[in-house]
């Protein structure tokens, strides 16, 4: 028997990463037809809407490395693609240590309003120490850094709703504070990553979305049901998205030589570097593993375990494969691509229509039964 996700039969949504930040979404020196430039960004957040897709994610780097040279700040970018769109809305990811939540509520309350409530945030906690190094802010234990994105949720939510907001944290204090104007309704959507307990503890008290790495539907399920029992007993509710890198070709052989050639073309020094940083920020966990603790340097290749995530192949054999990663409680897909214009087109195109006449089909099954 299938598992439905937590939300029934609601069909799953689509979320792209914005190549804000140069090098594309792999470690690899293999071309790509992708820029981050904001011209180019603008254009691919425009087929993007027209392709079915629902959010796109901007990602936040304050420093070189791992084949990101340039960055472009994610929420000036975010607003950028949403002047540039109609429908699409855009996830700007916010560092707690560089925002605090006074210029973060302020800058999203804003840009919602200009935008009729199409800006949501992704708080990322922090894995790379050498970035907080580099600007200066204090790199806190693993927990502490959840603890603090767990204060900036709260913070930011209070202002959002709340006139003569006060709030006693150990990172953030307000005494009586009224922000006006406050976002546009719908209230932003608050996302968040992270596959340590810290991490999951955290979305099932105050996160709307939760995001985690590539994995099997049997590795997401055991994910969605320890983070769904939680968010039960503290009275949450909180939706899963997957993190996967997609090649959709016309077999699945092609699909399979494109992925070894990404691989074949990955930058070594770089690839090492990064699963150094990533696996130590993991070890710093109570539990002693984070999002790549598993993860082989193939699989690094891809920032966030794409690969694992196995939206690789023809259309239907994708199509099918992300109805599996429903059946496992996963409500959005966050998809990566070599040739993001192009591939998102494509995607559009081929594989959205075959997912939903696949979840029509499983409804009209549903009601039968």
């Amino acid at each position: 028997m299938t598992r439905p996700n937590h939300n029934g039969l609601e069909p799953i949504r689509f979320a792209y990463w914005v190549p804000n930040v140069s090098g594309g979404l792999v470690i690899s020196k293999i071309e790509q037809r992708t820029s981050w430039d904001a011209d180019y960004n603008r254009k691919l957040a425009q087929i993007a809407e027209e392709a079915g897709f629902d959010y796109a994610l901007t990602q936040i780097r304050f420093t070189a490395g791992y084949g990101a040279e340039y960055q472009h700040e994610s929420v000036a970018f975010s607003h950028a693609l949403l002047a540039a769109t109609s429908t699409i809305k855009v996830i700007a990811a916010l560092l707690p240590g560089p925002w605090n939540p006074t210029i973060a509520a302020k800058q999203i309350a804003t840009i919602s309003q200009l935008t009729n409530g199409r800006i949501a945030i992704n708080v990322v906690s922090g894995w790379f120490s050498g970035e907080f190094r580099a600007i200066g802010e204090p790199w806190l234990d693993h927990d502490e850094r959840y603890r603090r994105s767990e204060e900036f949720i709260r913070a930011l939510r209070g202002i959002w709703t709340q006139d003569d907001f006060s709030f006693r944290g150990d990172f953030y204090r307000y005494t009586n504070y009224t922000l006006k104007p406050k976002p546009a309704d719908p209230q932003p959507e608050i996302f968040q990553g992270g596959s340590s307990r810290a991490a999951r503890d955290m979305a099932a008290r105050v996160s709307d979305w939760y995001f985690t790495n590539g994995n099997t539907p049997e590795g997401i399920r055991a994910q969605v049901d320890d983070i769904q029992a939680k968010a039960a007993a503290n009275g949450h509710s909180v939706k899963v998205g997957v993190n996967a890198f997609v090649i959709a070709r016309d077999t699945e052989e092609e699909a399979r030589a494109v992925l070894q050639e990404i691989i074949d073309n990955a930058d070594p020094d770089a690839v090492k570097a990064f699963g150094h940083e990533v696996k130590n920020a993991g070890k710093a966990s109570p539990e002693g593993e984070g999002n790549w603790a598993k993860s082989s340097f193939e699989d690094l290749v891809q920032y966030n375990d794409g690969f694992k995530t196995n939206l690789i192949g023809t259309p239907d054999q994708i199509a099918e494969r992300i109805v599996a990663l429903k059946d496992a409680g996963v409500d959005l897909a966050l998809l990566a691509f070599l040739h993001f214009q192009e591939e998102v087109a494509y995607f559009g195109a081929h594989i959205i229509p075959k997912v939903r006449a696949l979840e029509a089909a499983r409804e009209r099954r549903a009601e039968a039964a």
